[in-house]
């Protein structure tokens, strides 16, 4: 008989606390849809398209991705939902409000996405808390109220987000418990959740049904009563405020709900009575010398301000701000032969530091805030150029009109939004920023306890992610080999 090897005994410590903590669990995780992709500027253009007109029309959320500069940040977070639960990758989306994911009644719907994700299609009748959402239900009325669709009694509550290039997402609204990660010491969680009305799609088109873009479904960050936010926080169990730090050096970063009072943050209003997260700008300085634009063109009185969104790669502005901007940039380097790509990027060959050769911008909004945007920030390579970040809101589609948008360019040019901490407080109608190391911590304030503590960041990477079977069936494997070496010892 063989000496007694304690070193699988630690193995088999090890791969249980492996699957009670990972293998097994499903837990909130944020990750980058195009991280590592091609630089493609025609698919950054549809998928700005996209979300425009998808607006036209204390958690702890881990975050991840790679910092690569030749990829555009998209978020998706993995959640956990129903009884028992099952995991599902929806994309964290700042521009819209309501969650929803891919139903079993959806056909076309991919088994895979992007990156060879599994995906999973929900079952409410396999839920044990999961269940219908009729016309009458009072969720339903508001939701329905001004569309005149005519949805009344016990009939399915049902919606329909369609975007600009055709695609949508259609289907009906069931209510079931959401898995999350509550904040419960210095950088620890422990799981809890809570019961959230969500839509169950049963038809998708375009992107969100192409299996190498696909992912379950979104989760809307937005201001209505809709959101999951709002909704955990009328039922007591958040404050409507929430933080990102979106970290384009190392990757990863900071997404947590709660109030955040550790760095302070200036804030800024938002514009009263608009569906998004709008405020208005002051001013525009160029390399230290000011724009000669007027208050009323700055504030955009037709579409009320800046729109402030996550998820779009590139800033939109309007053709009386875009045309000086650009025109006040390029007389740093009046010798420079520019270029029309695809008939709507401005880009150039230059060879030297884009910082040390071209002005820095800072755009001035109420209340002295300000966001400073650096050369190499708004200046992105393309192939052997460079282009210009910026685009001109008015020569897109009509549909987009001359709107103001500012959006984290995560990747690719950690355009505006990146690399801050951005604050959004809906219980004061404030949004604020400032300059962050996004893979540090931030501290949130127990509303309850009156206790801080310590949230910190998280690198996810897609590719390291198990299902929850797949965790099980190997941890099952190991404990059968386990089990048969210590008997015949």
């Amino acid at each position: 008989m063989g000496k007694f090897d304690w070193r699988y005994v630690t193995l088999f410590v090890l791969i249980l606390v492996w699957s009670v903590n990972g293998g097994i669990e499903g837990v909130i995780k944020v990750n980058y849809k195009f991280s590592g992709s091609e630089r493609n500027l025609r698919a950054l253009k549809a998928h700005d398209e996209m979300r425009h007109l998808r607006i036209l029309a204390g958690i702890d959320l881990p975050i991840g991705g790679i910092g690569r500069p030749d990829s555009v940040g998209l978020y998706y977070a993995k959640i956990g939902v129903g009884t028992p639960s099952n995991s599902y990758y929806v994309q964290v989306d700042t521009g819209s409000d309501i969650m929803w994911v891919n139903c079993i009644t959806c056909q076309e719907c991919p088994r895979r996405g992007y990156h060879g994700l599994e995906l999973t299609l929900y079952n409410p009748r396999d839920s044990l808390t999961g269940k219908l959402i009729v016309c009458g239900h009072s969720f339903c009325k508001d939701i329905d109220r001004g569309s005149g669709s005519g949805c009344s009694g016990n009939t399915s509550c049902t919606y329909s987000q369609v975007y600009g290039d055709g695609s949508y997402s259609r289907g009906y609204f069931v209510e079931d418990v959401v898995q999350y990660d509550q904040v419960s010491g210095d950088l620890q969680t422990k799981s809890s959740n809570g019961s959230v009305i969500f839509g169950c799609g049963a038809s998708q088109s375009g992107d969100l049904s192409s299996s190498d873009e696909a992912l379950d479904g979104v989760l809307g960050f937005g201001k209505s009563n809709s959101s999951m936010l709002s909704q955990l926080a009328s039922s007591g169990r958040v404050t409507k405020k929430f933080a990102h730090c979106l970290d384009s050096v190392n990757g990863g970063g900071i997404f947590a709900i709660g109030n955040v009072v550790q760095p302070k943050v200036n804030m800024t209003p938002l514009v009263p009575n608009q569906p998004h997260y709008n405020v208005n700008m002051m001013a525009v300085e160029v390399g230290y010398q000011f724009l000669n634009l007027s208050v009323d063109v700055l504030m955009n009185g037709e579409n009320n301000g800046v729109i402030i969104d996550s998820g779009t790669t590139l800033a939109y502005l309007p053709e009386v701000i875009y045309g000086p901007l650009v025109k006040k940039i390029f007389s740093w380097q009046p010798d420079l032969k520019l270029r029309t790509i695809h008939d709507e990027y401005t880009c150039f060959e230059y060879s030297g530091s884009v910082d040390d050769g071209f002005p820095q911008v800072t755009f001035h909004f109420e209340n002295s805030l300000s966001l400073r945007v650096r050369p190499h920030e708004y200046l992105f390579p393309y192939e052997d150029l460079f282009c210009i970040g910026w685009q001109n809101s008015g020569t897109q589609s009509r549909d987009k009109w001359n709107l103001t948008l500012f959006g984290g360019i995560l990747m690719l040019a950690d355009l505006v939004l990146s690399n801050k901490l951005v604050l959004y407080d809906l219980e004061n109608q404030a949004i604020g920023w400032t300059e962050y190391n996004c893979s540090s911590s931030i501290e949130l304030k127990d509303e309850i306890t009156g206790s801080v503590r310590l949230v910190g960041a998280h690198s996810l990477s897609s590719g390291s992610s198990l299902t929850a079977q797949m965790a099980l069936t190997i941890f099952l494997l190991l404990v059968a080999l386990l089990h048969n070496y210590l008997f015949n010892w």
